[in-house]
């Protein structure tokens, strides 16, 4: 399975380009104090404020597919160049929002529910064969792809449009206040000093294929594994996340050390960077650059798998020697096992082979292997 085209849509940048330029320099400044949502608080975001075309369909005229939209204008032509009946184009999209922020002004029915930008890709594209929605909190975008490579194995479809799209909204943002895990300064992941997260809203569309002697980025190996633990809380040995990392470097036919790059999950939140700093500490020791985006990105939950997914893709295409910096005070808490963070002004050697770290509520991890495709 190969991704043969990808843009994105967040904070950093209205392109995949814009995004990785503010992303390889650790640009945090891309943020918003936000007092919209708390009564009496603020919340500090990544908000996209590029201007955003609207959809003429009152039903499917969310933020969320404009977003997609968005993407679909920088991604037109290779998508009119895929050459597949409309029937075996396939579309798996991750989400958690939908446009449930909308319908409390608009109470209309379609604006809740979750299959509603599957359903607006599939008709904005005139395409006529599996559509579905992926919601599995955080780790969504990453089971979207797991979706993809079964279509694309079982000959149900060519290709997959996999998207990824998620915007602010009330519900998780009070869900993750109530939690007490959301910062109003900026998220410093494994720092002793670190105080929760910052939310954020992206989007992202990757073109998937069959390996068949095409180019592009070659996802080599995918995991998936369910803690069984707690409904918000991970399982701080992180043994099923263990277990899913597994599972992607067997089938990626790989050994840890081959690794050049591990985007982490980094949320900055204390119970994922406990569990997150284990599972990496146990398989990798502190011999692999790991990096958290999140500092620079937010947390975009059902689109944060899919933003750095296509941050991971860019590095592996434009990799000068640099990896993504991780952002934080640089006072590391030594309570954790000790994990390799990327310092950023730092020159790497080589970059071929990135893994990307998801790791949803209710214990629902994704782990995806990525390769530079040479042949």
């Amino acid at each position: 399975m190969i991704i043969t085209g990808y843009e994105a849509l967040c904070n950093l940048g209205n392109n995949i380009d814009e995004i990785y330029n503010n992303a390889i320099n650790g640009n945090t400044d891309c943020f918003e104090n936000l007092d919209n949502y708390i009564p009496d608080n603020y919340i500090r975001a990544g908000l996209i404020k590029t201007e955003l075309p609207q959809i003429k369909e009152d039903e499917f005229n969310i933020r969320c597919n404009q977003l997609l939209l968005k993407n679909l204008e920088l991604l037109k032509d290779k998508i009119t160049a895929l050459n597949y009946p409309k029937n075996k184009i396939g579309i798996v999209v991750a989400t958690t929002n939908s446009g449930v922020e909308e319908f409390e002004q608009t109470k209309l029915q379609k604006h809740y529910e979750l299959g509603n930008p599957a359903l607006f890709l599939k008709n904005h594209l005139k395409l006529s064969g599996f559509y579905a929605t992926i919601s599995t909190a955080c780790s969504s975008g990453l089971k979207a792809f797991l979706t993809a490579r079964d279509l694309l194995e079982n000959k149900i479809s060519d290709a997959v449009l996999v998207a990824c799209t998620d915007r602010l909204a009330k519900v998780p943002i009070y869900g993750f206040n109530s939690l007490e895990v959301l910062s109003d300064k900026p998220s410093i992941p494994f720092s002793k000093n670190r105080a929760g997260m910052n939310m954020g809203e992206a989007s992202a569309v990757f073109i998937v294929e069959k390996y068949d002697n095409k180019k592009g980025i070659k996802i080599m190996g995918i995991g998936e594994s369910s803690d069984i633990y707690h409904s918000t809380t991970p399982d701080p040995e992180g043994k099923e996340a263990i277990i899913a990392i597994q599972k992607a470097l067997k089938e990626s036919d790989i050994c840890p050390n081959d690794i050049d790059y591990i985007n982490a999950h980094g949320t900055g939140t204390a119970a994922n960077d406990v569990m997150e700093a284990n599972v990496i500490n146990k398989i990798f020791s502190d011999k692999v650059p790991v990096s958290s985006t999140k500092p620079m990105t937010g947390h975009c939950l059902g689109a944060a798998a899919g933003i750095e997914t296509a941050l991971c893709c860019k590095l592996l295409d434009s990799f000068d020697g640099r990896l993504y910096p991780h952002i934080y005070d640089g006072e590391y808490d030594n309570e954790l096992p000790k994990i390799n963070l990327v310092q950023k002004d730092k020159k790497y050697s080589k970059c071929n082979i990135c893994m990307c770290n998801s790791f949803g509520f209710g214990g629902a991890n994704a782990i995806m292997i990525m390769g530079k495709d040479y042949e």
